[in-house]
């Protein structure tokens, strides 16, 4: 097991608590030739605290050369070994990049150039594609696919200096929300090892909670970032549809996929919309991203961001009974405490019915095998399965995800339900957007789940993700504070909180979500994976 890394003290003026924005001031070490910098470091240890660092701590470690990106690789691999494979056993990671600690070699051998990802370790959802890795949707089917090309925002992110770390579990084929597969079996959620950590990007939630990598990206196509988010407590933001690529993405159904960063504070998942968004040629629907993208997402960081905000309390999406309660009482909290903080509160009694809405809304099925059929006729010969029906025939996919590829068949040929949906999914848009003008209001804000996620061998019922899904409107997930501890969950169960806006209203939620984080202060490690 490796110590700890180090930091001398003396080195800043202010250590970064600069998670809170301060500026960090180098000292004349910043001036000493690198072995007397070293030599200093071994003499005067401070730990570096790599468990909650966030990309502005490791930056500024780094500047004070003090912290290189071998030793930040190095110590998220012990974690993995030590949490991820043992102990606890999060069984979250499904491949690690062999190459990472070269790539974080070449980092240090280039501190000139220092992109806003630099040397950062991110933990990469299993559906995306990245070159000479395997991208398989937590398929034994696909487990030797091995993509030529990065897709386009993994690219990106390696444009910006990130280094990808290793490849996370989701709930196979992308189509559940308890985050098990063929290839890696179930994960577990860090704050209740009893209990999954939602889906469909649980891997990579569940990563990022237990500080296995920096920052994570997962996707979405009906709840599949924001709720892993919740039961983790993280950060987790839906882009509107349009602002960052599918290009490279295993499909589930483009009309509602969509790709986004999980991260443990709302400040790194600015940075890394900054990195992700942008058109890409081979994605039509990003043609208008750049004329909605502000310079930095950084810059409506705004800690009084609350004050004179309206926040529409979405009063239908909180459940009305006994199992609903925990869940409900962290959410007034804190929407009091928000608007304590300047806000305010517009309760919306409008009846819009999540469930009916997943009924009627909801086109990822209708989709599947058009999209999924795409993608898999272009692998290259003897994979043995290219199309959806291949898959579901083999009997080699999970059995929780088996009735869904049977659906998706099914519901491919109803021609005149899916242009039904379609047409529902528009109606809500402007409903939506005819609600928040009547109320005048920024956000719409309610539970993510109604209910805590729920324990291993259950199916996860009553997520509220439908909204940003249905319309493709944005929405982010972030930390409200956590149910009653018991003797499997010391911390309690992590409730996150959605925020709900209008399209391409990304910059309005970090300001709104980055505020109510410095008021919550909810984000807490998770006590199943300490300090090495």
């Amino acid at each position: 097991m490796s110590p700890r890394l180090a930091m001398p003290q003396g080195l800043a003026s202010q250590r970064p608590d600069d998670r809170h924005g301060r500026r960090i001031m180098l000292s004349a070490f910043d001036l000493q030739p690198w072995e007397d910098v070293m030599k200093m470091s071994q003499e005067m240890q401070t730990p570096f605290a790599l468990e909650e660092a966030t990309i502005a701590d490791v930056h500024a470690a780094m500047r004070e050369r003090v912290l290189t990106a071998r030793q930040l690789v190095q110590g998220y691999l012990d974690r993995i070994e030590a949490y991820d494979r043992q102990g606890p056993c999060i069984n979250s990671i499904l491949e690690i990049n062999p190459a990472a600690l070269a790539e974080a070699d070449l980092a240090d051998a280039a501190p000139d150039k220092r992109g806003p990802l630099h040397g950062v370790p991110v933990l990469i959802k299993d559906n995306i594609e990245t070159h000479g890795l395997p991208t398989t949707a937590g398929s034994t089917l696909l487990k030797d696919h091995v993509p030529r090309d990065d897709a386009f925002i993994v690219r990106k992110l390696r444009e910006a200096g990130a280094i990808v770390l290793a490849k996370t579990n989701l709930h196979e084929l992308a189509s559940g929300g308890e985050t098990v597969s063929t290839l890696l079996g179930q994960t577990r959620n860090p704050y209740d090892l009893n209990r999954t950590p939602g889906g469909s990007s649980g891997g990579t939630a569940a990563g990022i909670a237990a500080n296995f990598g920096l920052v994570g990206i997962g996707t979405d196509g009906v709840n599949s970032i924001r709720s892993p988010a919740s039961a983790n407590n993280l950060v987790g933001l839906r882009p509107t549809l349009g602002l960052v690529s599918r290009t490279g993405l295993i499909p589930s159904g483009l009309s509602q996929d969509m790709l986004g960063p999980i991260t443990r504070t709302v400040t790194d998942a600015a940075i890394v919309l900054d990195v992700i968004a942008g058109a890409d040629p081979d994605d039509p629907s990003t043609h208008v991203a750049g004329a909605h993208q502000p310079p930095t997402y950084t810059a409506f960081l705004d800690p009084d961001g609350l004050q004179g905000a309206r926040i529409g309390v979405l009063k239908s999406f909180f459940g009305r009974e006994a199992e609903h309660q925990e869940v409900n009482a962290v959410i007034e909290w804190a929407l009091e405490a928000m608007a304590q903080r300047g806000a305010t509160l517009v309760v919306v009694n409008d009846h819009i019915d999540p469930d009916t809405l997943l009924s009627t809304a909801m086109v990822h099925h209708y989709e599947m095998v058009r999209d999924l059929d795409a993608y898999l006729t272009r692998l290259p010969p003897g994979f043995g399965v290219s199309t959806l029906a291949d898959l579901a025939a083999s009997g080699q996919v999970h059995r929780s995800v088996q009735g869904t590829l049977a659906t998706a068949m099914t519901m491919a040929t109803r021609t005149d339900e899916y242009h039904e949906h379609l047409d529902c999914q528009a109606a809500l848009r402007q409903r939506l957007l005819d609600l928040m003008g009547k109320h005048a209001l920024d956000v719409l804000a309610f539970p993510h789940q109604r209910r805590l996620v729920v324990p291993i061998g259950q199916t996860q019922v009553e997520r509220n993700g439908v909204l940003a899904s249905a319309t493709g409107f944005p929405s982010i997930a972030i930390p409200a504070g956590f149910s009653a501890p018991t003797a499997s969950a010391p911390l309690g169960v992590p409730v996150g909180m959605e925020l709900f806006g209008r399209p391409f209203a990304e910059a309005l939620l970090i300001r709104l979500a980055y505020a109510a984080e410095q008021t919550l202060k909810a984000r807490r490690a998770p006590e199943a994976t300490p300090p090495l």
